[in-house]
């Protein structure tokens, strides 16, 4: 107990050692969460072959440690540089798998064990490991070797071919939204693979298709064409079960509030807020079935009152009156919003090459527990630290690697 009688704070992945080869966004993020809360994360990476994160978003000139991506996915984290490609580099690898609990990377199948990395010889060196794969497509099947990134994935799992407009071509969400996907149902499977280790002293491997984590979020579309024979495709903004449905402009540079009607009684609503009673009386809106059949005459109406007004009081006066509405928000508007900042959810941290920025906390709170902020590693920042920590390496052996270039 503290001193104030309080229990002290004790984070929920506090003491668990993760070893982590994963790279660019999607498996970052999972030990990103892992980091915040209290896990020992080592990251390996190498000068040789750069994480992709690291080369792009930079702050004012390009360099290895300038990348704002790879510094909101890598808080808390240490970063240890080896050659993989050097027998001895991989040697020194497995010589850190029995100080791990768990050992995660994102790569296609064959990497891992082509290093000797794959779960079978982890658990020779380690029995109660646990590993977590989060492949594009899993560990096995006729596509399990096939090798892409988030964009790709898109295209993959349907959801370029339901996003745009119906007369141009497939866009896409403008990032890569499935390694935003992945990641929580990674954070789920490994708690509950720590808490079965934690009863059973058994570790345990995860194969994690982000295709399939994906697809859940495609379910309606899915499930359309199992029912229908129908298949969705780009609809811009319109909805075929809500009319008027989209984005509308309303005054100012660039500013639209996003409106959903789903009924006639929301319907009325909005043509009251608007002071246009006469609408919900008109044949060709009076009814759902009415008003998309009409979608493109019912869009100019309703733009004609929120062109108008700001975005925010067509947001206001429409949710008062309940109906969904909210504005189209930019990168200021977010990093403005008074309910993100009572929430504290973002948060500054320091870094020696980019200086001070604004880093994402999880979206959730655990009351026990406070979010461990440090700023992203620069690459092999934590070598040595590491090696003489964990693997008790004496000075003279480090340099004995450094200088056979094993730790590039």
């Amino acid at each position: 107990m503290s001193a104030n009688g309080r229990a002290a704070m004790r984070s929920p992945f506090q003491g668990v050692n993760v070893l982590d080869f994963s790279w660019v966004i999607a498996g970052p993020v999972i030990t990103r969460h892992l980091s915040m809360y209290g896990a020992n994360v080592v990251k390996i990476e190498s000068h040789a072959k750069l994480d992709p994160a690291r080369m792009t978003n930079f702050v004012g000139k390009p360099g290895k440690n300038k990348s704002l991506a790879f510094a909101l996915a890598n808080v808390s984290k240490k970063s240890v540089t080896v050659d993989m490609k050097n027998p001895k580099g991989v040697d020194l690898v497995k010589r850190l798998v029995p100080w791990a609990d768990v050992v995660i990377e994102n790569f296609s199948p064959r990497a891992m064990k082509s290093w000797g990395l794959d779960y079978g010889s982890l658990q020779k060196m380690n029995p109660g490991v646990i590993m977590l794969s989060a492949s594009m497509q899993g560990q096995n099947g006729p596509n399990a070797m096939a090798f892409g990134t988030g964009p790709h994935l898109q295209g993959l799992v349907g959801l370029m071919d339901t996003t745009g407009w119906p007369d141009r071509e497939p866009v896409g969400p403008g990032f890569a939204y499935t390694d935003m996907i992945g990641p929580w149902y990674a954070i789920a499977a490994l708690a509950a693979s720590l808490v079965h280790r934690r009863k059973t002293g058994k570790g345990q491997y995860i194969d994690l298709s982000q295709y399939e984590t994906t697809l859940q979020f495609f379910a309606p579309a899915l499930m359309d064409y199992a029912a229908t024979g129908r298949v969705q495709s780009r609809e811009g903004n319109r909805s075929h079960r809500a009319a008027p449905h989209g984005a509308f402009r309303c005054s100012g540079d660039d500013r639209w509030c996003a409106i959903a009607v789903e009924s006639d009684d929301e319907w009325r609503a909005l043509c009251a807020v608007a002071g246009r009673p006469e609408w919900a009386a008109h044949p060709s809106y009076a009814t759902m079935a009415a008003r998309l059949q009409h979608s493109e005459a019912l869009e100019r109406l309703v733009e004609s009152w929120t062109r108008t007004l700001p975005a925010e009081e067509v947001m206001r006066r429409l949710q008062a009156a309940g109906v969904s509405a909210g504005v189209v928000a930019n990168a200021k508007d977010i990093s403005e919003d008074v309910q993100l900042a009572h929430r504290g959810h973002f948060a500054g941290v320091q870094h020696p090459e980019i200086g001070p920025y604004l880093c994402e906390l999880p979206s959730f709170r655990i009351s026990t527990a406070e979010p461990i902020l440090v700023g992203a590693p620069r690459i092999g920042e934590h070598t040595k630290p590491v090696l003489q920590e964990i693997l008790k390496l004496s000075d003279e052996e480090i340099a004995t690697l450094e200088a056979e270039g094993v730790l590039h």
